[in-house]
C-alpha cells in the first residue's frame, strides 16, 4: 500500500520539484503532520527529508485521522498519508496530492500521480500488511494458511478490491514474506538512526 504526498492547497507547489524548491526556500516552516512517532508517515516523511535535504518540522499526532484533520485546516502543511486515509480527500480535491511513494509503479487507484522517485531517484516508502501465526505453530498448517491465503489474494474480485483502495497485493510464501521483514527492518532501521540522534 504506497502512501501519498499530500499538501495543503495554501502550499504554492503542484509537483514534487516545485514542493522541494519551496521547502528548500522556506526552511523550518513548513509543518509534516504524521500518525505518530516512528508511523509510516513519519518514516516515510523523514526518508524525504533526507534523500531530498529540505527541513521540515515533524508533528506527531495520536493517529492519521487527527493528522489529517490539520492538514485540512492548514495546521500542518504536508503529509506522507496512508492512502485508505487521504484517498477521498484527494479525490474530492480538498487535499493536493504531489506522488505516490512506490518505487516504480503509479498507483492503480491515483494513475495520474507520479512517483516520488521519478524526481528523487531510489526513494521508495509503503506501508504494507501480513499475515502471521505464533513461532511454534506447526509447519503444515502454516503451509495450508499459505495456500489458502494465497489463493483468495489471486481472486479478481479480490485484488480490484486492494486497487481500488490503492494497493498491490504480494502473495507469496512464508520464507518471502521472512525476507520483507528482515529488508524492511534494516532499510527503516537505517532512517531511524540517522534521524533520531538518540537512537542507539
Amino acid at each position: 500500500m504506497p502512501l501519498v504526498v499530500v499538501i495543503h492547497p495554501s502550499v504554492p507547489a503542484k509537483t514534487v520539484p516545485e514542493f522541494i524548491a519551496y521547502a528548500r526556500a522556506n526552511p523550518g516552516r513548513l509543518n509534516m503532520g504524521s500518525g505518530g512517532i516512528g508511523t509510516p508517515s513519519h518514516v516515510a516523511g523523514e526518508l524525504f527529508k533526507m534523500m531530498t535535504g529540505v527541513n521540515m518540522v515533524h508533528v506527531p499526532y495520536r493517529g492519521g485521522a487527527p493528522a489529517l484533520a490539520d492538514l485540512l485546516s492548514g495546521q500542518v502543511q504536508v503529509m506522507f498519508a496512508n492512502m485508505l486515509e487521504s484517498i477521498e480527500y484527494v479525490r474530492a480535491s480538498k487535499l493536493r496530492p504531489l506522488a505516490v511513494t512506490i518505487a516504480t509503479l503509479r498507483s492503480a487507484a491515483l494513475p495520474h500521480l507520479p512517483t516520488v522517485s521519478e524526481f528523487v531517484p531510489g526513494y521508495e516508502a509503503s506501508q504494507w500488511y501480513g499475515i502471521g501465526a505464533p513461532t511454534n505453530t506447526p509447519v503444515e498448517i502454516v503451509a495450508k494458511l499459505n495456500t489458502e491465503i494465497n489463493a483468495a489474494l489471486a481472486d479478481p474480485k479480490m485484488k480490484a478490491l486492494f486497487a481500488d483502495l490503492g494497493g498491490t497485493v504480494l502473495a507469496g510464501s512464508p520464507a518471502d514474506f521472512g525476507k520483507l521483514i528482515v529488508e524492511e527492518t534494516e532499510k527503516w532501521a537505517k532512517v531511524i538512526q540517522r534521524t533520531s540522534p538518540k537512537c542507539p
